[in-house]
């Protein structure tokens, strides 16, 4: 059970951070976020936003490790924190962080909770 919901959720993982690698526009504009100036911005989505968890999400499947599924907990724990950190200090819209925060915080609590347990 637990080969089959690292599958998903890494395939999950994987299919989030396609929208940033592949529609950085439509990924910002979502996240309330626009390119101002230059296109670094898009880069920064492509990047951080995509590229960071396709890859991430491709070889935790590639390697099958359980090391390797933790890890992508940890990175989803660290975007639930900064999201959690975020709605006390900076008051953005609350509804959009409780369910971006609360889907990264589910995914880190499988992600470590199976996988290091």
């Amino acid at each position: 059970m637990t080969d089959i919901v690292n599958t998903v959720a890494s395939l999950l993982t994987i299919a989030f951070g396609l929208f940033g690698f592949l529609a950085p526009r439509y990924t910002a504009s979502v996240l309330d976020l626009a390119p101002t100036g230059t296109t670094m911005g898009l880069s920064e989505m492509r990047a951080s936003v995509g590229g960071l968890f396709v890859v991430a999400g491709l070889a935790a499947l590639w390697l099958g490790d359980p090391l390797a599924y933790a890890m992508i907990g940890f990175a989803f724990a660290g975007a639930a924190l900064g999201r959690a950190i975020s709605f006390v200090l900076d008051d953005p819209p609350r509804r959009k962080v409780l369910i971006f925060g609360g889907i990264e915080a589910a995914l880190a609590g499988w992600f470590i909770g199976a996988n290091l347990g």
